[in-house]
């Protein structure tokens, strides 16, 4: 799992490449897009809808059940199925519902049923490899849908009005590859826990449930912090989405104590922010340092949005994998979850 993490971004650079050399059909004429997946298939659709929000102008729907929404029909749906596996239940049963629907499809897999179905079916099937957890094929789920949505033409502004979108495109994810592999320098395992703000972070949240809040480009990431902390470090934790939060879980700072007294609530924050969202973070954790509640705060790093997601998740990720690492249990295996699918399996 450490491997996973330090190659994260190699892994970013080697979908986006890959990707735009996959085959694909140049169609047009889409109005809505609908990408099915589920755990570490879909957060990379929430991290591109999130990127994509200022400039996309056609909805972007991150589709998690199976089935699909009543929308999702007719030729002007685009609906991509995610799983890394190709074996996820949900994600087949939403790929045979768009089949139905009449919805143009794309399936995105490592392999199994959904390489099988969407040969079958003779939809694009773009293939990667990789042999790991899903939640470690981040980049595989982000850089390729990326690249989907360039070579599509559904960026929107201002990329589409460029002379080169790809190459603007191209340079936005090396920039944040560059970002990321400075940010690294510091939260590699060989750097002592002085130097390491990441190992220091894990330390503040041993023994106590852990709660993510972001924003904007950073809501997603919030949830992906959230995810890491579970699979990695088998802990619970939670997220929240500002501004949301302070519609209703900004309340909830009173009861039960003996809980609350053993919380640490985490406000990440990025330049990219808007700037009353930044604002909020800075209150929010404000009211939660006046109820004598434990929190502290990540800053993106980075010259650009892109940048700000993509370090943030990786520092999110360290930090999830020291936690493990601190509670003396393995980052890789899932066996509730595992264990959770057989049960599912045998009840058919």
């Amino acid at each position: 799992m450490l491997g996973e993490i330090d190659n994260l971004p190699g892994q970013l650079e080697k979908a986006f490449g890959q990707g735009q050399a996959l085959p694909l059909r140049r169609n047009s004429g889409f109005s809505r897009v609908v990408i099915a997946g589920m755990g570490g298939s879909a957060i990379g659709a929430d991290l591109l809808a999130a990127y994509l929000a200022p400039s996309c102008k056609i909805p972007i729907f991150v589709h998690r059940d199976y089935d699909l929404p009543a929308f999702a029909r007719g030729r002007e749906t685009l609906v991509i199925a995610s799983s890394h596996s190709g074996n996820t239940e949900e994600t087949l049963d939403s790929f045979e519902a768009a089949l139905k629907n009449g919805c143009r499809v794309l399936a995105i897999s490592t392999g199994g049923e959904l390489a099988k179905r969407a040969e079958a079916a003779k939809v694009p099937l773009w293939l990667f490899e990789h042999k790991g957890q899903p939640r470690a094929a981040v980049g595989f789920s982000f850089g390729l849908l990326l690249a989907t949505f360039s070579r599509l033409g559904l960026l929107g502004e201002p990329l589409e009005r460029t002379a080169d979108p790809t190459g603007v495109l191209r340079e936005a994810v090396t920039t944040a590859i560059a970002a990321m592999k400075k940010q690294q320098e510091t939260l590699r395992a060989e750097v002592p826990v002085a130097q390491n703000p990441a190992k220091r972070m894990a330390g503040q949240w041993m023994g106590r449930w852990v709660n993510v809040f972001g924003s904007g480009l950073l809501a997603p990431v919030a949830r992906r912090w959230k995810g890491q902390i579970n699979e990695l470090a088998k802990a619970a934790a939670g997220f929240e989405a500002l501004p949301e939060a302070d519609h209703n879980a900004l309340a909830g700072l009173s009861n039960p104590e003996d809980v609350l007294s053993r919380t640490f609530t985490i406000f990440l924050r990025a330049p990219s922010d808007h700037p009353r969202n930044r604002l909020r973070a800075d209150l929010t954790r404000q009211a939660f340092m006046l109820e004598g509640l434990n929190t502290d705060f990540f800053d993106a790093q980075g010259d650009s949005p892109l940048a700000h997601i993509w370090t943030a998740l990786h520092f999110g990720d360290y930090t999830a994998y020291y936690l493990a690492m601190a509670y003396g249990v393995d980052p890789t295996p899932v066996e509730t979850l595992e264990n959770f699918k057989v049960a599912m399996n045998e009840a058919r």
